[in-house]
């Protein structure tokens, strides 16, 4: 005969995990015009064939921006690119001259060495962004990725490289309505606003 379970038990038991609520779109864009190439050239992570293409713009002096990629980003990365089941596009979408500084230097920064430029920059974003001397901070921590002074001022007088990263942004203001930061498309849904990485995973997930 078997025991009796105390209601308590039964009741954790039927009970499902917490689901996690989806965001729901603002909308959706023609995902292939989405992925024509725009000024510059794009800075992507994953396999060209993933199922889900999440593009993200976003602004580096932005503080949601920073809160995702230094708590969500990396774990994403993991779960999801290197499994090559998202392949992930960061777009460039200055709000002010500092941000737009900060992704010329990203741009300038060695090959390879964009998201690892892109990631330093958000986990010392309080240091740069607020500085009183914005250039001088920038400077400094533009030494730690291997810049020299006149790498530096080369990049940040470098016009051609200001103009596209501005043409980044105007395109997504024009063609997919951005108009804060960071948004997502995936797979050509507009998402707005910073998510945890249980949000973005369920996000992923049904799309999978």
């Amino acid at each position: 005969m078997s025991e009796a379970k105390p209601a308590a038990e039964v009741a954790q038991a039927s009970t499902p995990a917490a689901k996690v609520e989806l965001p729901t779109p603002e909308g959706t864009v023609d995902a292939a015009k989405l992925l024509e190439p725009g000024a510059l050239p794009e800075m992507a992570l994953g396999e060209a064939s993933a199922p889900v293409t999440i593009v993200e713009y976003m602004s580096m002096t932005c503080p949601h921006c920073a809160n995702f990629h230094n708590d969500t980003f990396d774990a994403i990365k993991t779960k999801y690119v290197d499994s090559g089941k998202v392949r992930f596009i960061v777009r460039e979408f200055p709000f002010d001259p500092r941000a737009a500084a900060a992704f010329m230097l990203a741009r300038c920064a060695p090959e390879g060495q964009y998201f690892p430029m892109i990631s330093m920059l958000f986990k010392q974003q309080e240091q740069w962004a607020a500085a009183q001397n914005g250039r001088d901070a920038l400077l400094q921590l533009s030494k730690l990725a291997g810049f020299t002074q006149e790498s530096f001022e080369a990049c940040l007088t470098n016009q051609k490289l200001l103009d596209d990263v501005n043409a980044v942004m105007q395109r997504g203001a024009k063609e997919f309505g951005v108009k804060s930061t960071p948004t997502f498309f995936v797979n050509g849904e507009h998402y707005s606003g910073d998510m945890s990485v249980d949000v973005m995973s369920a996000l992923i997930d049904s799309k999978l």
